[in-house]
C-alpha cells in the first residue's frame, strides 16, 4: 500500500520551509529584483539562469528547464523519494508526521538509511572517546600532537581512534543490541573469510568521520600510525555514501567557501586539517577518487559564478596528472580552476609548519589557470626544439579542445602560439581535429557534451499556444484576477490539456507539484511540474486592468480561431449545394455568435 501523508501536513511543512534557505545551502544565490539567481545545480552553465522565488516558493532554471518547489528540488538534488523528502523537511522544520503506511521497499530504504546514520553517529562517539580518554588511544594522541594538531581542531572534525583488535566494534554493537547486518551495510564491519560472523573494518587507525553538507556522518576514513599498508582505508559505498558525491570537510568549509567565493581542493584528511588550523577554512579534500562532475558542480554552488577553485598538489607530476584528468570537468562546468604546486618534499601540513599561512596564501594568489599550467609544464618537459614544440602541441591539444567557450579557447591558443612559436591557425586546426574525433565517439574521445534542456512539452509535442501560456502565467502570477477567470469560465477555453490542468489547479487553490498521496514519478507529471514553475517565474508585470484587457483579447482570439474553420465549412457546403449541411453549420454559427455575445456582455459588465 502506498504511503499516505495528509495534505495538511504537506502544506504545513511547505509553509514552514523557505525555499531560498533550502536551496541556498548548496547554491550561492544573489538577490535579483524580487527573486534570487544562481548557477543551476542540475546542469553546467556559465551565466546564472537558475531562479528561486521566495514569493512563489518555487524554482526554475531557464537553461535546462528543471523546476518545481522545495520538495522537487531536494528530490532531484539528493535522489530521494517523495516520502523520504517529506520526512527530511519535517525533521528540519519540526513538523510531526503521523505513522505512514508504506510499501515494504519504502520501509526498507527509509529504515536502512536511518539505521546507518544512527549507527555512524554512535560509532563516532565511541572512536572519539577512545582517542580522548582510553589508554589504548595514547599512541594516537601522541601522533596527532607530534604533527601539531590542536585539540579544538581535532574536536571540530570529530577525529577518533579505532584500537587494535578484530572485534572491539562488533562486541560494542552486540552489547547494545545493534544487528551486525546493519553494521555491515554501514561498512563498519566485514564478513569473516572463514566461518560465520563479522570483524571490525577499522583497526589501529586514526578515524576521520566523513559528513554530508548537513553534518550527518555518512562514512569513515582511517589512517595507520606507521608505514603499514594500506596507509588509508575508507568505508565502502553504502545507501548513504557515494564517493563521487562526497568531499571531506564540506560541512565545515561550505560557509567559508561561500563567503570567500573560493575553495581549496586538497588530497588528504591531514591536508584539510592543516589548512583549517592555520586559518584557511574554505578547504575540502577528495576521498581517494578523482574529481567528478558532481563534485565540481557541488562546489560551484558554493563559490558562485565568479568563484575560483584552487587544486593543491605536492609535486609537479601530481599536478600535471590531475590537471589532465579534471580539465574537461572544470571547463564543462565553467569553473575557474587553478593549480598550486608546493615545493618539492612539501605537503600542505609541512609547508604550513615551515613557511606559515601567509606564504601559502601568497603562493595561491600567483597560481596559474589549468591550461597555462599544462602549457608551461609541457614546454618545460619537452623543451623548445622543433620536436619539443610539436610534442607540446600534442600534449595540450586535447585539454584545450575541452573549452566550448570560444573566447577562452582563443586566449589559450594565442598564449600557446606565443610560447612555442606555432601559427595560431595551425593550432586551431589541430584542436578542431581532436574535438571532431572526440565528438565522433572514437575510443580516444573523452569530451563530454551537455545534455539537451529538459522539455516542457507534453507527450504530443504541444505545450499550448503562446496566448494560452500567457493566460496561465497571468493566473499563476496575479491571483487577484482569479475571480474574473472563474466567473467567465475562461479555463474551459484552454485547449492544451496540461495548461488546462494547471489552470484548474490554480482555481481550486491546489499545488499540482505536490499531492497528498504518493505522486506518480512519470514523464507527464515531471513535465507538468516544470511547466508550472516556468510559467510562475516568467518575468511579467501585471495589473488588474491589464489582466482584464488580456482576458478580452484571449476570448476574442479564441472565438476567431473557432469561427474560421466553421466559416470555411459553410462556404464549402454552399459550393457543394448541400443544403442540409449548410443549415446545420449555420445553426452552429449562430450558437457560436450567441456564446461570443454572452462572453462579451459579461466582460463589458
Amino acid at each position: 500500500m502506498a504511503s499516505f501523508i495528509p495534505e495538511e501536513k504537506i502544506a504545513e511543512i511547505k509553509d514552514a520551509c523557505n525555499i531560498v534557505d533550502v536551496v541556498g545551502e548548496t547554491v550561492l544565490l544573489k538577490k535579483a529584483g524580487k527573486n534570487y539567481l544562481g548557477l543551476c545545480p542540475f546542469h553546467a552553465e556559465k551565466t546564472p539562469s537558475f531562479t528561486v522565488s521566495p514569493d512563489k516558493q518555487m524554482f526554475y532554471c531557464f537553461g535546462c528547464g528543471e523546476g518545481g518547489n522545495v520538495f522537487s528540488f531536494l528530490m532531484k538534488q539528493q535522489g530521494t523519494s517523495f516520502p523520504e523528502t517529506v520526512k527530511l523537511l519535517a525533521e528540519r522544520t519540526g513538523v510531526a508526521l503521523p505513522e505512514q503506511r508504506q510499501t515494504p521497499e519504502q520501509k526498507r530504504r527509509l529504515s536502512e538509511r536511518e539505521a546507518i546514520l544512527d549507527l555512524n553517529n554512535l560509532t563516532v562517539g565511541l572512536y572519539q572517546k577512545t582517542l580522548q580518554r582510553d589508554p589504548r588511544g595514547q599512541a594516537a594522541r601522541d601522533y596527532l600532537s607530534k604533527r601539531g594538531f590542536r585539540p579544538e581542531v581535532i574536536d571540530a572534525y570529530r577525529i577518533g581512534f579505532a584500537p587494535v583488535g578484530w572485534d572491539n566494534l562488533t562486541r560494542y554493537f552486540e552489547r547494545r543490541g545493534v544487528p551486525l547486518d546493519v553494521a555491515y551495510k554501514a561498512g563498519l564491519v566485514a564478513p569473516r573469510r572463514q566461518g560465520q560472523g563479522y570483524y571490525d573494518r577499522f583497526r589501529e587507525r586514526i578515524i576521520f568521520p566523513i559528513s554530508n553538507h548537513r553534518g550527518k556522518v555518512i562514512a569513515f576514513g582511517g589512517r595507520v600510525l606507521d608505514d603499514a599498508l594500506p596507509k588509508y582505508l575508507n568505508s565502502p559505498e553504502t545507501e548513504v555514501y557515494r564517493k563521487s558525491h562526497s568531499l571531506y570537510g564540506l560541512d565545515i568549509a561550505q560557509a567559508h567557501c561561500r563567503a570567500a567565493e573560493l575553495v581549496y581542493i586538497v588530497e588528504g584528511y591531514f591536508d584539510v586539517i592543516a589548512l583549517h588550523q592555520n586559518g584557511i577554512r574554505n578547504v575540502v579534500g577528495t576521498l581517494g577518487t578523482a574529481l567528478t562532475n558532481h563534485h565540481v558542480r557541488m562546489l560551484r554552488g558554493y563559490i558562485g559564478q565568479s568563484g575560483r577553485a584552487i587544486l593543491v598538489f605536492d609535486s609537479d607530476e601530481a599536478g600535471i596528472k590531475a590537471a589532465h584528468r579534471s580539465i574537461d570537468i572544470f571547463a564543462r562546468e565553467f569553473v575557474d580552476a587553478r593549480i598550486l604546486v608546493l615545493p618539492p618534499g612539501h605537503d600542505p601540513d609541512t609547508f604550513m609548519t615551515k613557511f606559515g599561512p601567509e606564504a601559502f596564501i601568497e603562493k595561491a594568489q600567483k597560481t596559474k589557470g589549468i591550461m597555462p599550467f599544462l602549457i608551461d609544464a609541457a614546454i618545460e618537459r619537452h623543451g623548445t626544439s622543433m620536436e619539443g614544440r610539436i610534442k607540446t602541441l600534442g600534449d595540450v591539444a586535447e585539454p584545450m579542445a575541452a573549452f566550448d567557450d570560444p573566447v577562452a579557447r582563443s586566449v589559450y591558443i594565442k598564449y600557446l602560439s606565443e610560447r612555442v612559436d606555432i601559427d595560431e591557425t595551425a593550432i586551431l586546426e589541430r584542436i578542431r581535429q581532436v574535438a571532431s574525433t572526440a565528438a565522433s565517439g572514437s575510443p580516444e574521445g573523452r569530451l563530454v557534451r551537455m545534455a539537451p534542456p529538459a522539455s516542457t512539452m507534453s507527450k504530443n509535442g504541444s505545450a499550448g499556444s503562446p496566448i494560452e501560456r500567457q493566460l496561465v502565467a497571468m493566473m499563476l502570477q496575479f491571483q487577484d484576477i482569479l475571480p474574473e477567470v472563474r466567473k467567465f469560465n475562461i479555463v474551459a477555453l484552454i485547449e492544451d490539456p496540461m495548461l488546462r490542468a494547471i489552470g484548474q489547479d490554480v482555481l481550486a487553490g491546489e499545488d499540482s507539484a505536490v499531492q497528498a498521496k504518493d505522486r506518480p514519478e512519470n514523464e507527464e507529471h515531471d513535465t507538468l511540474r516544470r511547466l508550472k514553475a516556468q510559467l510562475s517565474l516568467r518575468e511579467e508585470v501585471w495589473d488588474y486592468r491589464g489582466c482584464l484587457n488580456f482576458i478580452h483579447h484571449f476570448v476574442a482570439t479564441r472565438n476567431r480561431q473557432e469561427a474560421t474553420p466553421l466559416y470555411e465549412q459553410i462556404k464549402q457546403a454552399e459550393k457543394d449545394h448541400d443544403e442540409e449541411r449548410s443549415l446545420q453549420l449555420l445553426k452552429e454559427k449562430q450558437k457560436h455568435l450567441d456564446r461570443l455575445r454572452a462572453y462579451q456582455k459579461k466582460l463589458d459588465s
